[in-house]
């Protein structure tokens, strides 16, 4: 018997959905939509858009859809985006019978194992220790984190929310960016400066102290530029989006190398997300690697870990996949 899956990565920028069938054990995919996910004012008019042009008759028997937010008791408020979403809402409003929501950086976790080697970039071939710990992080619309931890003969992913950790300065510099953004924000957490609009806040405060001293126009951007902020670096050479990346690629290598010491990460560091893929040059090219490494007396254990970057843009959409057929297979 065939039977349908749906499943999609709902981010505060982008959403990617995808429909298959499956035939004799294998997965044939039928329809796949990429959305602006500010077009929609909730999920399910997106998601009922995205099921009426897939032409299909059939319900899909399951679903599993990773959200960039927490999820409590199978409800979802995206941290960047005022979606409310509950599994058991999409499952009655759809006849879907088997729903589930999961973490964007779980999915991704998730994923780690179906990567090829085509999938990677690896800043640092390390010592790689069996059944040790994971660590998957990535920077985009906001930060988002998951470990991987061996237990009973496999990796179980759990999610956190560890972008929201406080920002740590490790020197002169980044101790007057935390200064700034405190007299903007408040609390000032990595996301605030490890994202697309943290790479606009630190692009923002390094055009500001150089006002003073600097023939270049400013440039007014709107509060989430990194993309922009990336094209002036790599394209134009604009001395402060290119001070602005490689500040942002140091302020990441130490994030990364605190929750590779939290967790004690041997098992391998990955780097996701939607920047990490476009500057790779910027992160193979040394600052990302020495703030990972400059932990003190623990110097030398960072140097056995492995990291990558993760190339694959659709990681969290493949961690989805693969728990929508874990669900499909339960359900059964």
């Amino acid at each position: 018997m065939r039977k349908k899956l749906i499943y999609g990565d709902i981010g505060g920028t982008k959403t990617l959905l995808q429909l298959v069938e499956l035939r004799g054990g294998e997965i044939h995919q039928q329809f796949s939509k990429r959305y602006d996910s500010s077009a929609f004012v909730t999920f399910p008019d997106m998601l009922r858009d995205f099921l009426n042009q897939t032409g299909t008759v059939n319900h899909p028997v399951a679903a599993c859809f990773a959200v960039a937010g927490p999820i409590v008791a199978q409800q979802a408020k995206l941290t960047n985006l005022p979606w409310q979403i509950s599994s058991t809402g999409i499952s009655d409003e759809f006849s879907i019978p088997a729903v589930k929501l999961i973490n964007d950086f779980e999915a991704a976790a998730l994923a780690i194992e179906s990567l090829s080697p085509n999938d990677l970039v690896t800043l640092q071939t390390g010592q790689i220790h069996a059944q040790a710990t994971r660590v998957v992080l990535g920077a985009g619309t906001g930060m988002g984190v998951a470990w991987l931890t061996w237990l009973e003969g496999r990796y179980f992913a759990l999610s956190t929310e560890a972008g929201h950790m406080d920002f740590a300065p490790v020197n002169e510099l980044q101790i007057h960016l935390l200064k700034a953004l405190h007299n903007k924000f408040g609390h000032v957490s990595v996301e605030r400066l490890l994202s697309g609009s943290g790479l606009t806040n630190i692009f923002n405060f390094l055009q500001m102290n150089a006002a003073m001293d600097s023939d270049l126009a400013p440039i007014n951007l709107e509060e989430d530029s990194g993309a922009a902020i990336t094209a002036l670096a790599q394209t134009r050479k604009h001395p402060i989006a290119v001070k602005s990346l490689d500040l942002f690629a140091e302020i990441y290598g130490a994030y990364a190398g605190n929750l590779a010491l939290a967790g004690l990460c041997r098992g391998d560091v990955y780097i996701a997300g939607g920047i990490a893929p476009r500057i790779v040059n910027i992160l193979s090219s040394g600052g990302f690697m020495r703030a990972f490494r400059d932990k003190g007396r623990f110097s030398a254990l960072m140097n056995e870990i492995p990291v990558h970057v993760i190339t694959n843009s659709e990681i969290c959409l493949l961690g989805a996949r693969q728990e929508a057929h874990n669900l499909l297979n339960s359900w059964d």
